[in-house]
């Protein structure tokens, strides 16, 4: 397939990254366990033997970008709607057809309840990856993605400034 050019001119400029110590500017303390506290623990899961339809219309039904894939109780993968573009609609499979084992992402980067906001923060971004599964020793405690750690950061941030107005105007009590 030909794209146009000004997309390819677009897709080969190089990435724009922030330099390494902006997220250290940033106040973005927390763990995931605080961040799974204000989300829930609720865990949407799919098994490797599913068809990647079933998969799909989960994800949508649950407005959720990706699934964990469960086998015997045991994280074994992680199917996106990035699985799904990439290795099902772009190679021409038929999502009726493959099960989720076949596309599913292994290998995952696994985070702890008691992981640091800011250290997920900087796996995402240098992993490229959008969703963190969180780990407590093999029990599955739920996912974060990248959306919840960017609310995480914003709401942290407001109320930063909602205390500073305070102080300002006078009406800080702590």
């Amino acid at each position: 397939m030909q794209l146009p050019e000004a997309v390819t001119r677009l897709g080969s400029l190089p990435r724009l990254r922030p330099p390494a110590s902006a997220l250290g500017t940033m106040d973005v303390s927390g763990t995931i366990e605080a961040i799974l506290g204000q989300k829930g623990t609720e865990i949407f899961s799919v098994s490797p033997e599913a068809l990647v339809f079933e998969a799909v219309e989960l994800m949508a039904n649950k407005n959720v970008g990706a699934l964990l894939v469960v086998e015997n109780e045991r994280l074994v993968g992680l199917i996106s709607e990035r699985d799904y573009t990439r290795k099902v609609m772009l190679r021409g499979k038929k999502s009726r057809e493959t099960k989720v084992r076949e596309i599913m992402s292994t290998g995952l980067t696994v985070v702890t309840p008691r992981e640091p906001v800011e250290n997920c923060l900087r796996m995402m971004t240098d992993k490229r990856v959008r969703h963190l599964p969180v780990l407590d020793g093999d029990t599955i405690r739920g996912v974060i993605s990248i959306g919840d750690l960017v609310k995480w950061v914003i709401a942290t941030q407001s109320a930063a400034i909602q205390h500073l107005e305070m102080y300002i105007s006078g009406g800080y009590t702590g």
